[in-house]
């Protein structure tokens, strides 16, 4: 069987053709081309493998300038646990100030990965009316 991909590693974007069987249920890889560099061979045999992702999302924030901050995980998870993943996100709230880079959930769904804030949210000000 053969397989197109466009590498997502790098910028350089890749247009990569694999050449596999699957034997048993598992791929067999045999001939890898169009790769610029070894990271485009190892996203390959990853994708006809094992697939993962890295995912983004945002969660609410309480008593913040902006009611969300985004978020991220800081490792890829398969891509099959990606919707249980998202369920899980969905369940946060944190409250303001938000740091970016403050770990929400450490070792996220036991993945070895965290789920972390990637923006600034300060807290609302008051304001008080005469």
């Amino acid at each position: 069987m053969k397989r197109e991909f466009t590498c997502i590693v790098c910028p350089n974007g890749c247009e990569i053709e694999a050449e596999y069987e699957i034997k048993n249920g598992t791929p067999v890889i045999g001939r890898i081309q169009g790769n610029t560099c070894k990271r485009g061979e190892e996203y390959v045999r990853q994708e006809l493998i094992s697939p993962k992702r890295t995912i983004a999302s945002s969660i609410l924030v309480e008593g913040g300038e902006l009611p969300l901050v985004s978020v991220r995980i800081t490792k890829p998870i398969p891509r099959e646990k990606i919707p249980e993943a998202m369920k899980e996100i969905r369940q946060y709230c944190i409250k303001a100030p938000v740091k970016a880079g403050t770990v929400i959930s450490h070792d996220f769904l036991g993945y070895d990965t965290d789920l972390i804030t990637t923006k600034n949210v300060p807290a609302a000000q008051l304001t008080v009316s005469p």
